[in-house]
């Protein structure tokens, strides 16, 4: 497990754990009681780490290495995916997946950014930064969720657009743009779910929903805080003074109504127990609200004409 910095003392309790369960093996001897007792200490430094987290802290812990991505997300909590690929314009982009999957016995359509777990993966896949063929991809599989009268579900995970010459001169501003306008007209019901980074228009291209929900210790901004630090301070080192000033967390996001509702994560964050964030989104997402598509804060229009069409 790798641990960020204000994680060490957690670090530190899991080696004396992991050296008294060694020990135990290897000589015979009970050590059932301390290991309790290092376990019991050890989840409530946790308790005592995770409630008093700064805003900057919980942006880490929503770009933490180890975090759920949107395929283990999708692993975790449907069966018979099929992933689909290509913008049927230029190519396939491996920074955003999709494809139907069985959620509980309903078809719907997942779409999210997806990052990798090492530096080779995350090269293909660009860091989970999309290009336009990743967001015009995102978009015919809407259209084609649409068409067959099927739910969507997309997740959020990404730091941006990737602003690459090559994404450019594609057409990556024109494909977010399209995006939103198109998405904002489809006939079927869309719950957005903000995993991680959700970062300006690489997020908002396919974060237009009926619902909006963000996990615990993501964030939604329209730029990342680094971003923000360079130009208000000219030092992204600042970046933990002008997150505070953002707004960017999930209580943040539901008190100024750009959210609608937070989903709560393990202790310690969802990559302490990959299993229980998934439940927790999945009812989330499948709940009667969610799923049946309730007009919500955020467009009761859409909500109300999918009803009509059949969608509810």
């Amino acid at each position: 497990m790798r641990y960020l910095d204000f994680e060490r003392p957690v670090e530190e309790l899991d080696r004396l754990i992991q050296q008294q369960k060694d020990y135990q093996q290897k000589t015979g001897l009970n050590m059932t009681g301390e290991i309790e007792a290092l376990e019991r200490k050890r989840h409530q430094l946790i308790r005592d780490i995770f409630y008093n987290l700064t805003p900057y802290q919980r942006i880490q812990l929503a770009r933490h290495p180890e975090r759920p991505y949107c395929l283990d997300y999708i692993r975790l909590m449907t069966t018979d995916f099929v992933e689909l690929h290509g913008d049927r314009a230029f190519g396939d982009d491996p920074a955003m997946v999709g494809g139907f999957a069985n959620l509980d016995g309903r078809t719907v359509m997942i779409i999210g950014h997806q990052k990798g777990r090492d530096t080779e993966e995350n090269l293909r896949r660009n860091f989970g930064m999309a290009n336009p063929e990743g967001f015009r991809k995102a978009l015919r599989l809407m259209q084609m969720a649409e068409r067959f009268h099927k739910p969507v579900i997309c997740f959020i995970d990404s730091a941006g657009a990737y602003p690459g010459v090559g994404a450019e001169e594609r057409g990556q501003a024109e494909a977010i743009a399209r995006n939103l306008m198109v998405i904002s007209q489809l006939k079927t019901p869309i719950v957005v779910v903000v995993t991680g980074e959700g970062g300006s228009g690489g997020a908002l291209a396919i974060a237009v929903g009926d619902r909006i929900l963000i996990l615990q210790n993501a964030y939604y901004a329209v730029c990342t805080p680094e971003a923000c630090a360079a130009i208000l301070f000219k030092d992204r080192a600042k970046a933990s003074t002008a997150v505070s000033s953002m707004k960017i967390t999930p209580e943040d996001l539901l008190e100024l109504g750009v959210i609608d509702e937070i989903i709560p994560e393990p202790l310690g964050g969802a990559h302490q127990n990959w299993q229980e964030a998934a439940d927790a989104l999945k009812q989330a997402t499948h709940s009667e609200q969610s799923i049946c598509f309730l007009p919500s804060t955020r467009s009761t229009d859409r909500a109300a004409l999918c009803q009509i069409q059949g969608h509810g």
